[in-house]
């Protein structure tokens, strides 16, 4: 196996599980070939370790990954798990765009946690996700890909931090606007929370 393929075995699985969990990621993504930059690589093929430092950008189709440190594990069962950090006063990010529609799915983090074995996603502090016209911001949003649903907190990994600046805002748009008539009607409109969101930067 090539330098380049034990690179690119573990990113090809990893960074398209981390785009599906949080939305559902174009399918001819899957297809596209894997461009990564980084200031240095190192690979350890008998611990399964992969650490990409220094500027990182990875691409595959719409998918891009932006932070300062990557680094992709797989454990004794074949499943990986990916962490995207990003040095003091940055935040990692990633944009995808949704499969069969017109919009993006943005997130950010100074930390983006993806486990492939729950297919859950994990952002930590400053924590923004967006999709569409919803948006949630918190210190800690965690995705859970399966079940397509989502919580957010105002304090560290769950917790929460009292105080009206710390408070978790979120937008979350009707499934179905109301026709003209029906917005007129006085009758109030009904908000449903969407099954998943992304960032408009």
């Amino acid at each position: 196996m090539t330098p380049a393929q034990l690179i690119a075995r573990p990113l090809l699985c990893a960074v398209f599980l981390l785009a599906a969990s949080v939305g559902h990621a174009e399918k001819a993504d899957r297809n596209k070939p894997v461009n990564l930059e980084a200031d240095r690589v190192t690979v350890d093929e008998i611990g399964k370790v992969h650490v990409f430092d220094g500027n990182v950008t990875l691409s595959q189709g719409t998918l891009i990954i932006r932070s300062d440190k990557l680094v992709v594990k797989q454990d004794a069962e074949g499943f990986q798990n990916g962490i995207a950090t990003a040095n003091s006063g940055k935040l990692a990010r990633f944009r995808v765009k949704r499969d069969g529609k017109d919009e993006y799915i943005e997130g950010e983090g100074e930390r983006i946690e993806y486990d492939a074995k729950t297919e859950i996603t994990k952002f930590f502090n400053r924590a923004y996700v967006k999709s569409g016209l919803d948006e949630v911001r918190g210190q800690y949003i965690v995705f859970d890909g399966p079940n397509e649903n989502y919580s957010v907190t105002s304090g560290p990994a769950g917790t929460v931090v009292p105080g009206r600046e710390n408070r978790v805002h979120a937008v979350i748009q009707p499934k179905n606007k109301p026709a003209p008539e029906e917005a007129t009607s006085g009758q109030p409109v009904r908000l449903q929370i969407a099954p998943s969101m992304s960032n408009p930067r």
